[in-house]
């Protein structure tokens, strides 16, 4: 039968089949997946096969996943030469970023934005903590805003201790399978608890199938909401280093840059020192906003040209 990945914690996984029942269920032998090497070969969201295995505990098993519509991945925090699919067929993400308490870095953001781009998932940002800003982040919020908003994306203000931005954000998760994500401590889970508070009870009940132990703020998790969606819960996370993307195509992924690219001298321009480069020159000229071309800069150094 068809089920929906709901939880992985790598060992087990929980899954809501067709009739809306959940299961826990096992990996079983060796999946084809996209040729990636990953360290969560099922992620939440993944569409796979369940059958019960015909023995005496009559355990459910993963025997196939579904093509992914698309996937978010990340180079593995515990071995750089692998993939950790975040969440996969997703209509959308969201990243809640701070100014203050604790501050979320434009390099940050960009590096989400740029795995946005590279596997096809548009991104919405949402500032939090819009209640402990003084003009300095008040300021920066608004030069921020217009970075991203001029790029095609949405910008968002939210204060959860205010109450206010709060609908505005919760109309976008309508009918959307959403990724949340974002540092520790920026409000994903307030805003989950605040908004939907419902899904309290259904998060110790989650971990009542699936628990075994394991501390349930580790893994991502999706839930139905309500009002029609599903949101898909993530750890916070500490840093976002980049998988799969050469150094040449970086630049495809800043929408800015990529307005642009076919008008540099040189096809294989890396907007660094090259002459008659159109990116350096909207740069000067402020059309492109020079954090997000040092953001890039920064970016393109970090990327491995070894093949794995």
């Amino acid at each position: 039968m068809n089920a929906l990945v709901y939880k992985s914690t790598g060992s087990w996984y929980v899954v809501k089949n067709e009739n809306g029942e959940f299961f826990n269920a096992r990996i079983k032998g060796k999946l084809k997946i996209d040729n990636i090497t990953s360290t969560n070969p099922v992620a939440v969201g993944d569409i796979v096969d369940v059958d019960q295995e015909d023995t005496e505990d009559g355990d459910m098993v993963i025997t196939n996943i579904h093509d992914r519509k698309n996937y978010i991945t990340r180079q593995s925090p515990h071995n750089k030469h692998q993939h950790h699919i975040i969440a996969s067929n997703l209509d959308q993400s969201l990243l809640f970023a701070t100014l203050k308490d604790p501050k979320t870095s434009q390099g940050f953001i960009d590096r989400f934005l740029v795995a946005s781009e590279a596997y096809h998932v548009p991104a919405i940002i949402v500032f939090n903590k819009s209640d402990l800003y003084k003009k300095k982040e008040l300021d920066k919020f608004e030069e921020l805003k217009f970075i991203y908003e001029r790029n095609g994306y949405k910008v968002l203000s939210m204060s959860l201790a205010q109450h206010t931005g709060i609908d505005e954000v919760k109309d976008l998760l309508k009918n959307k399978t959403t990724l949340l994500s974002g540092h520790s401590g920026v409000g994903k889970s307030s805003f989950i608890n605040i908004v939907f508070p419902e899904l309290l009870l259904k998060t110790q009940n989650v971990s009542d199938w699936s628990g075994k132990g394991l501390h349930t703020t580790t893994f991502a998790e999706m839930f139905d909401l309500p009002i029609s969606g599903k949101i898909i819960d993530t750890p916070g996370l500490r840093e976002f280093a980049l998988m799969d993307i050469e150094k040449n195509e970086l630049s495809h992924y800043f929408p800015e840059m990529r307005a642009l690219v076919n008008e540099c001298r040189f096809n294989n321009c890396m907007h660094i020192d090259e002459p008659g480069c159109a990116v350096k020159q909207a740069v000067e000229e402020g059309k492109i906003s020079a954090d997000r071309y040092v953001s890039y800069v920064n970016i393109l150094g970090t990327i491995d040209t070894k093949k794995w």
